[in-house]
């Protein structure tokens, strides 16, 4: 595309068109500027656009399609051809800093995302001057410039808060240090000057707070690996501007909004941050300035509101003081009873209440409150940073805190029984105070794992949690229930068997509340006690004390589904698998109901699928309903084809992507579940199952080549009858896979299936061509997995067409081709083969080669014969070589640009482990031995001259082992 009016015009038009309301407008225009987006100049006309166009929304709209553009195909993958030239790179990292910083802040905030996706690939190394360029705009004194270099820094740098440590990220962030900290330093000075300046200016202020809370940010992040020699050296600069800014309160920067924090606000929680970071990990350094933090964070906590714009500061505030409680050599700043007491009066009480805000979120934003509360995603509330400051006063002050804090829940607790339902929000508290007395340590799977012995858990559950489960009305008090249901998932492991199993007929009596929160509360904590471990690793819980709430608990499980803001609700669906797993058989009964439900579910979902957790465990629950169903019944396959077909067929028609790799591994499971022959259904779609579209889709890619060795396994007969024109296809597929690296392993399970299943008469014409495929595969890049790979096939070709067969073939590609591959590759790297059965392939082959391959006895092969058994004895007895060239560590994580749907592996529908050596051999040690007596009888006396000569004495006295073991000699 040339840089022309035109096609700025043509551009223009199309943009336009994107945001149209109407499907038929906007499809093709999103597909157009899809087809376009490979050509030469294309970026180059959108920041053209966004600089030049007149009208906002097209600046607007051409900076968003700018930055998922460059989001997309900035990255260069492996294998994959690059789609953006080097031109176009080059014209965008020269011009994208100027226009970022001169354009308005809505399009800014767009070019500076597309500046961090770019540096993340390019900066340092492809990009050494973008540090200096930004540096350089600090001098303009023009604010609107400084703020768009910060944001942009904050953006690029965040990620080192949470990478992991290598020279290489040191160098980059000595780098960064070099250039940025002085800098930085001294516009946080001059900013700090311009606030005393400007401080009856709101308008001003506004602008130099907004760039103080991002040289804040930017300073965590630049001193979270560790704390660089320049800030340590500049400490009193940072810290005693920090601790003023703490302690500053301007009434032109405090706002009439509730909820929305202000800059005052955000500045200062991101200051309690940086001090908890210096407390927490350079302790020692920060001990000067630490006082004076907990002072002014003190006043700070007992004199904020209880707003819902405070919550980040307040929350920030209290986990600074969690983090200093609990270092040792801060231990005498909490001591004194009075402290303690102050501190659980002023901030811990107060911060546990359950307020408007939060009942609000309960009853109209339930998703958010359970996120937040189930799934600890609840980082920044106060009541969890409460908790966690409980948890760190309690590791030196267990007893003083348990006492004073039991004083308080006993009175809250009066207070509820006065009147419970003015009063409920007392017993909230009560209970919240209880659990984050009593959990010591805590883990998604187990619950708590560690608890306070000085809580008496199962005495409070039996009073004051079960009377509230026992209530008549599931809908009454519907926080308290809440609360219930959540003791019990957390304490799960403290409260005995006998209380769980009272439990249970009330968790499937409340999945009936109306509450979302209380009946998904309900469904998560029956999905984690049936997944707890009893004696002897089984299930807690087992399948017989669930007898008589099988019904019970299926119908209540499905009826929730249908109840109001819950109908993919994931915990629920995640409830449903989990049962199914419990009880296995007993679900038997139910199943003709429980499939249809799916499969009505499925179809409904399958219009828009948008809760992916939801969808995953859909899948599971349908295969392990024909799991189960036809283990006890091998034949109800066919009435599970019936159930699911039409809605398969709908979601491979529509192209609903999300779901197409589950629909092949249930089609997988149920294929596998046939006996004989493959029913038509199956051949019909056979055919669609090669065309290349399917194969551009990463996620399919397994699930597919299951698929195909499903149909291998069960149908090769009659693929190689029916459909012989589709073999070159189903080979296609082979030659794309082996061809990425991130892929070929999967091209080999599919040629494996293809040698091992298919009538050798059916591939003769091909074999020669599959082997010149994988010789130049080699030639061009060998990888440790592809050479492991490639080990186990031509093994297992060994053994299906025979020694003398494999090396005929490799000669006939080129003279003394079979030397140079034993020589070369079986032998130096036999050893990197790991798996049970893959080892087992290769040793049977091996020996086939070995005592089967006349070659192997009488031509220059022979020299290699020792050094095959040498090697084949390794793989017996020496450790697995796991090593991989350092070049190599990251090939297999294929990092598929933008957005594609993953392959999620289905657990349900796993497939046993195949072993095509089978009874054949059962010990491959012992079949060495017996092959060798054979070979010793055809030519005596040449085997035991070659050993005694040749072989090392380690390895002959592994092989007299094997020799004994078989009771045989050689000859």
């Amino acid at each position: 595309m040339e840089l022309s009016d035109a096609n700025l015009q043509t551009l223009t038009e199309y943009l336009k068109k994107t945001l149209d309301p109407d499907p038929a407008i906007r499809r093709p225009a999103e597909k157009f500027l899809e087809s376009v987006e490979g050509s030469q100049n294309y970026p180059l006309l959108l920041l053209t656009l966004l600089e030049k166009s007149q009208e906002n929304v097209i600046k607007v709209c051409a900076s968003v399609t700018f930055k998922n553009y460059i989001k997309r195909n900035w990255r260069i993958v492996e294998d994959e051809p690059n789609k953006i030239c080097e031109s176009d790179r080059i014209a965008i990292k020269a011009n994208i800093v100027p226009l970022m910083l001169s354009s308005p802040e809505q399009i800014q905030k767009q070019l500076s995302d597309a500046i961090s996706i770019i540096g993340r690939e390019d900066f340092p190394q492809k990009w050494p001057d973008l540090l200096t360029e930004m540096v350089n705009r600090f001098q303009s004194g023009d604010f609107h410039v400084i703020n768009g270099v910060l944001r942009t820094a904050h953006s690029l740098f965040k990620r080192y808060r949470h990478e992991f440590k290598s020279n290489e990220l040191w160098t980059e962030i000595k780098l960064v240090l070099d250039a940025f900290a002085l800098p930085l330093t001294n516009l946080f000075k001059a900013t700090i000057e311009l606030c005393s300046t400007h401080a009856n200016d709101a308008s001003a202020l506004k602008v130099l707070f907004s760039s103080l809370i991002l040289i804040a940010k930017l300073f965590y992040s630049l001193n979270f690996q560790d704390l660089p020699e320049f800030f340590e050296d500049n400490m009193e600069t940072w810290m005693t501007n920090f601790h003023s800014l703490l302690t500053l309160d301007n009434k032109l920067l405090q706002t009439d909004d509730e909820e929305e924090a202000g800059l005052l606000e955000l500045l200062k929680s991101q200051i309690c941050d940086n001090a908890a970071l210096y407390a927490q990990k350079y302790d020692e350094e920060f001990q000067p300035y630490l006082p004076r933090f907990v002072t002014a964070i003190w006043n700070l906590l007992v004199t904020t509101g209880q707003e819902v714009k405070y919550d980040l500061l307040v929350s920030n505030a209290i986990q600074f003081l969690a983090s200093v409680c609990e270092r040792p050599h801060y231990k005498h700043l909490f001591e004194d009873q009075n402290t303690l007491t102050s501190i659980c009066e002023k901030v811990i009480v107060p911060n546990m209440e359950f307020r408007a805000a939060d009942e609000e979120a309960f009853e109209d934003n339930s998703e958010e409150y359970i996120r937040r509360d189930l799934e600890g995603s609840d980082i920044d509330t106060r009541r969890r940073a409460a908790c966690d400051l409980v948890r760190g006063l309690c590791k030196f002050f267990e007893g003083p805190v348990t006492g004073i804090f039991s004083g308080y829940v006993n009175s809250m607790l009066q207070e509820y029984a006065k009147n419970p339902s003015v009063n409920w929000k007392h017993k909230d508290a009560a209970i919240y105070l209880v659990t984050s007395l009593a959990s010591k340590a805590q883990t998604q799977k187990h619950g708590i794992t560690q608890a306070n012995e000085l809580v008496n858990l199962t005495e409070f559950f039996v009073n004051h949690i079960q009377p509230d489960l026992k209530s008549a009305s599931v809908n009454e008090f519907p926080v308290l229930k809440a609360d219930g249901i959540k003791y019990i998932m957390i304490f799960r492991n403290q409260v005995p068997k006998e209380q769980l199993l009272v439990s249970i007929p009330l968790l499937i009596n409340h999945l009936q509340a109306e509450s979302i929160v209380v009946h998904t509360y309900a469904a998560h904590a029956l999905e984690r006690l049936f997944t707890m471990r009893g004696t002897n690793n089984t299930t807690l819980i087992t399948a017989a004390e669930m007898a008589p709430f099988v019904e019970v608990l299926l119908t209540n499980l499905f009826k929730a589904l249908t109840l109001p803001g819950s109908s993919e609700n994931e915990y629920i669906m995640k409830a449903i698998m989990r049962s199914f797993s419990l009880l296995q058989e007993s679900i038997i009964p139910y199943i003709p109901s429980v499939i249809t439900q799916l499969t009505q579910k499925l179809l409904a979902v399958s219009k828009n699928p948008s809760k992916p957790h939801f969808n995953h465990y859909m899948f599971e629950s349908i295969c392990l309903s024909i799991r189960i169903t036809c283990k006890a019944n091998p034949d109800a396959v066919g009435s599970f084809e019936e159930a699911l077909f039409m809605v398969f067929t709908e979601i491979l028609q529509n192209d609903v992507q999300e779901f197409i790799p589950y629909v092949f591994q249930v089609m997988s499971l149920l294929l596998e579940m046939h006996k004989n022959e493959i029913p038509s259904s199956y051949m019909a779609l056979f055919p669609h199952l090669l065309q290349p579209v399917l194969w551009e889709r990463t996620g399919n890619i397994p699930p597919l080549v299951r698929l195909l060795q499903a149909y291998l396994e069960r149908g090769a007969n009659t693929i190689a009858s029916a459909a012989a024109d589709k073999i070159p296809g189903l080979l296609g597929v082979f030659q794309k896979l082996i061809a990425s690296k991130a892929n070929d392993h999967q091209g080999f399970y599919l040629l494996n299936s293809i040698i091992e299943h298919m009538p050798p008469e059916s591939v003769d014409q091909y074999r020669k061509q599959i082997f010149i495929l994988l010789f130049q595969r080699l030639q061009n890049s060998k990888t440790t997995k592809f050479i492991k790979s490639f080990l186990v096939f031509i093994n297992l070709y060994c053994i299906k067409y025979g020694a003398l067969a494999l090396q005929e073939i490799f000669d006939s590609i080129q003279p003394k081709m079979f030397g140079m591959v034993l020589e070369k590759i079986i032998i130096p790297e036999i050893q990197k083969v790991s798996g049970q059965v893959e080892k087992k392939i290769c040793a049977v082959g091996i020996t086939k080669i070995l005592t089967e391959c006349p070659p192997m006895m009488d031509t220059e092969y022979t020299k290699l014969w020792i050094p095959l058994l040498q090697a084949l004895i390794g793989l017996f007895e020496l450790p697995e070589d796991d090593t991989i060239p350092d070049e190599e560590h990251f090939i297999d994580i294929e990092d598929t640009p933008g957005y594609q749907t993953a392959f999620s592996q289905l657990a349900f529908a796993g497939k046993k482990e195949h072993d095509p050596v089978g009874q054949m051999v059962n010990n491959p040690r012992i079949h060495l031995a017996q092959s060798l007596h054979k070979l010793s009888t055809a030519c005596p006396g040449r085997v035991p001259s070659m050993l005694s000569t040749s072989l090392n004495a380690e390895a002959l006295q592994y092989l007299q082992g094997y020799l004994q073991a078989a009771s045989v000699t050689l000859l």
